[in-house]
């Protein structure tokens, strides 16, 4: 009898240790949700199905907005727990003969096979998990007792039979799902040919990107800006001259600096170079009163060592640290304010002022700005553009003015362009402009040779 307790026995603990290995083997250990291996045998059995039933079936690449985000300022922990609640939410919404697996990170897949013959009637039923998806990932987590928030971007991608191959299908999923970031996250896109095209430039223009600091390939351009009695200052802003392409715009390469983690040495680049022009201003009589305004990216802002970094820099260059301005935005802010006040008041108890950029375009709050170490408010062009023409953003920059008074903070309006606007800014108490009124951005020599002689106040100010 003992023999065959003991054979029952092993027999258990061989079908458990079997089980344990294709759990590891199949299955998401944190999620439960099938991982990439048993998800691409899921796909090709939905192809193999749509092609014995003539259906139409979808693959939806989700990616969850701002994930890095709140790992960084939350910890992993509670970045683990947000993955865990959105697995069980996705699988809340398929049907169960779907799939929702876990590829990775934040990203999922969910295979939604024999959707219809029509391909339309396939499309909208895509469209409405699509939406379903986006709906319960807006909503907030409650993740040990802290709320939560997120969304997600969506690339969908319709498959028939073996018209298409399992990792093209993944390849057009995830280049609808990027051109669905980029439209601002918490939406959905389907696979056009033309994103393969443009996802292909992107990871061209990536490779290129890892290599403009270290082929000197990055160039500083500065921006005047003034007041009633002259120049004040500047902005500087990075530029891409890429021996091909030419000048790349900042809105082509920025946001993949951000995504790759290249804007953190970047940004450091920036820091320096611009400290080392504004010690060379400092030096010459002319421009010692000069100002320079350096925007701090989100990435660069989160490292744990930035004062440390800034203070090595003013140790390095001998700059005035009063000469020194750092414009940050809004969203920055509200990722981790705390942490943000910190940082600023030790930069700011060194001299150096800051700046909100971008106003009025962000979640702005009155309870934040009050908190919050600043010295300036900037005040968006796109507020600025129709000042003189619409009535609704010239009370928006009034309010904003106003608000800016009550709290002890000057002024500047970017994207000035009109005397009109200049004129309008100027009776609403503005203290300083920004725009192509007074210059465009150029480069350091072009900059010297217009704006360092002391006629030029006259010339850009009136």
């Amino acid at each position: 009898m003992t023999h065959y307790v003991g054979l029952s026995l092993d027999i258990t603990l061989r079908k458990e240790a079997e089980e344990k290995i294709h759990q590891l083997a199949f299955y998401d250990p944190l999620t439960k949700l099938p991982n990439r291996r048993l998800m691409q045998d899921r796909l090709q059995q939905a192809l193999g199905s749509s092609m014995r039933h003539k259906n139409h079936g979808a693959i939806l690449f989700i990616d969850l907005d701002n994930f890095k985000l709140l790992n960084d300022t939350r910890g992993h922990d509670m970045g683990d727990l947000l993955l865990i609640e959105a697995a069980k939410r996705l699988q809340d919404i398929v049907r169960g003969t779907d799939t929702v697996a876990r590829l990775g990170g934040d990203e999922f897949i969910a295979i939604l096979g024999d959707l219809s013959e029509d391909a339309q009637q396939s499309a909208a039923a895509a469209r409405d998990v699509g939406e379903k998806v986006l709906a319960s990932m807006s909503q907030p987590f409650c993740l040990q007792g802290l709320e939560c928030h997120s969304s997600a971007s969506i690339g969908i991608s319709l498959f028939r039979g073996d018209e298409i191959s399992m990792d093209d299908l993944l390849k057009h999923a995830d280049a609808a799902m990027y051109q669905a970031k980029i439209s601002g996250h918490n939406t959905l896109r389907f696979f056009d040919p033309a994103m393969q095209t443009e996802l292909e430039m992107r990871a061209a223009l990536m490779d290129d990107l890892r290599q403009a600091l270290p082929r000197q390939q990055l160039r500083l351009f500065y921006q005047i800006q003034v007041n009633e009695q002259g120049v004040v200052g500047a902005e500087a802003l990075l530029r891409w001259q890429h021996p091909e392409r030419g000048l790349v715009s900042p809105m082509a390469f920025i946001p993949l600096a951000e995504e790759t983690g290249l804007i953190v040495p970047i940004g450091a680049w920036v820091l320096q170079t611009a400290c080392a022009q504004l010690r060379a201003w400092q030096d010459d009589p002319l421009t010692r009163h000069l100002r320079l305004a350096v925007n701090i990216s989100a990435r660069q802002f989160r490292q744990p060592n930035l004062v440390e970094q800034v203070f090595e820099v003013l140790r390095k260059t001998g700059v005035d640290p009063v000469k020194l301005e750092f414009e940050l935005t809004e969203s920055l802010m509200l990722d981790n304010i705390a942490d943000g006040i910190v940082k600023m008041q030790a930069l700011r108890d060194a001299g150096i002022r800051f700046s909100l950029d971008d106003f009025g375009t962000g979640q702005s709050s009155l309870s934040y700005l009050k908190r919050l170490p600043l010295d300036q408010i900037k005040i968006d062009q796109s507020f600025v553009r129709d000042i003189t023409t619409d009535p609704n953003n010239a009370a928006i920059v009034r309010t904003i003015i106003g608000m800016a008074k009550n709290l002890g903070l000057s002024v500047i309006a970017e994207g000035v362009e009109t005397e009109q606007q200049r004129d309008f800014l100027d009776r609403n108490g503005c203290n300083a402009y920004q725009g192509y009124l007074f210059g465009k951005p150029v480069p350091i020599e072009d900059f010297q040779i217009q704006y360092v002689r002391p006629s030029s106040c006259n010339q850009c100010c009136g």
